[in-house]
């Protein structure tokens, strides 16, 4: 500083740098902060990773109006189908982490196609989303031709002790084939894995008695076991379900096995967690919404909302390893 109390222009100039750089850092922290605080400003877009016309599809469409009324702004139900789900996943996953872009997607893309899938995924379903919420569930089940000489699991699995059970499933290396790979596993049964393109082809054969029995989701066998063409033997949760009361569970029949075909929402990684928390909240009073509720009433499917973000990525995280040590140590794998 000189003798009249100036500062020289060289110090100056650092003092208005320097000033400069913090407001710059300041703004830096101020306008993400803001924009969580905004959230949301504008629509946000629900990706859907299955064709149209499908469970995950009619799902999306009927909370994504209550999923907008919660958020109060407008939802979009996007499309990016392929590769079983794993191309709208990877669309996701590499989206902007700003919560305008989610995603509803089932457990084979998450859990099950990291381990079948010879090739592997583009995605890590662990690292690469934040999970935010169940979504919907619908247990796998076990259904038989009326010929069989069963009318239980056990029964069934003695039977399979004589003589080969062949099971159809829809595809090789999806979760009604792990099902089944648990099953003989767990039994010692004579269990013989028929593969179809679809559960529609698998149920139809099953009912033809082209095959002793089918493992598929509950709601695509629900109309045939009420009609009789095919006897339900398990249902595999952890309770009767709500639209066949009468079919008991594997665990009631001394067998605790659970296969849940749910869907979840996921927005990328690194979403803030003020943005995740507005975003379960929104999911959480959505599904609670009587509208919701007997949507997917009508696909066969119960609401699964999850307690916290953390509960749904902590389930996600149990299914990942055990549907993973079922594919390993049976050898499952899906047809590229």
């Amino acid at each position: 500083m000189d003798i009249a109390g100036n500062w020289p222009a060289r110090l100056v100039g650092r003092r208005a740098a320097g000033w400069m750089m913090a407001a710059l850092g300041l703004l830096s922290m101020v306008g993400p902060a803001l924009a969580q605080q905004d959230y949301p400003s504008r629509p946000v877009r629900l990706v859907v990773a299955y064709p149209p016309g499908g469970s995950t599809d009619i799902a999306a469409r009927v909370i994504a109006p209550a999923l907008a009324q919660a958020l109060g702004v407008n939802v979009i139900v996007e499309t990016k189908a392929g590769a079983n789900g794993s191309i709208g996943a990877e669309y996701v996953a590499r989206s902007a982490p700003d919560g305008y872009t989610i995603l509803l997607n089932s457990i084979s893309p998450m859990v099950v196609n990291p381990h079948t899938v010879p090739r592997g995924v583009p995605y890590d379903p662990i690292n690469d989303f934040v999970a935010i919420s169940g979504v919907g569930a619908n247990p796998s089940a076990l259904a038989i031709h009326p010929s069989v000489p069963a009318r239980n699991l056990k029964e069934l699995l003695e039977l399979g002790k004589t003589r080969d059970i062949a099971l159809a499933s829809s595809g090789e290396g999806g979760l009604p084939h792990l099902v089944i790979e648990s099953l003989k596993k767990s039994s010692g049964a004579r269990i013989v894995h028929v593969p179809y393109k679809g559960g529609g082809p698998a149920a139809t054969d099953a009912v033809a008695g082209h095959v002793q029995g089918v493992v598929i989701d509950l709601a695509a066998l629900r109309t045939m076991i009420q009609s009789e063409r095919l006897r339900g033997i398990f249902v595999a949760s952890d309770k009767r379900s709500e639209f066949l009361q009468e079919v008991a569970t594997a665990g009631e029949q001394g067998f605790p096995l659970l296969a849940l075909s749910w869907m979840g929402i996921y927005s990328p990684a690194k979403t803030p967690k003020p943005i995740v928390d507005k975003i379960f909240a929104a999911v959480i009073t959505a599904l609670a919404q009587p509208q919701v509720k007997e949507g997917f009433a009508k696909i066969g499917m119960s609401t699964f909302p999850s307690a916290s973000p953390d509960a749904f990525a902590l389930f996600m995280k149990d299914e990942y390893t055990k549907w993973g040590t079922v594919a390993k140590e049976s050898g499952a794998r899906a047809k590229e």
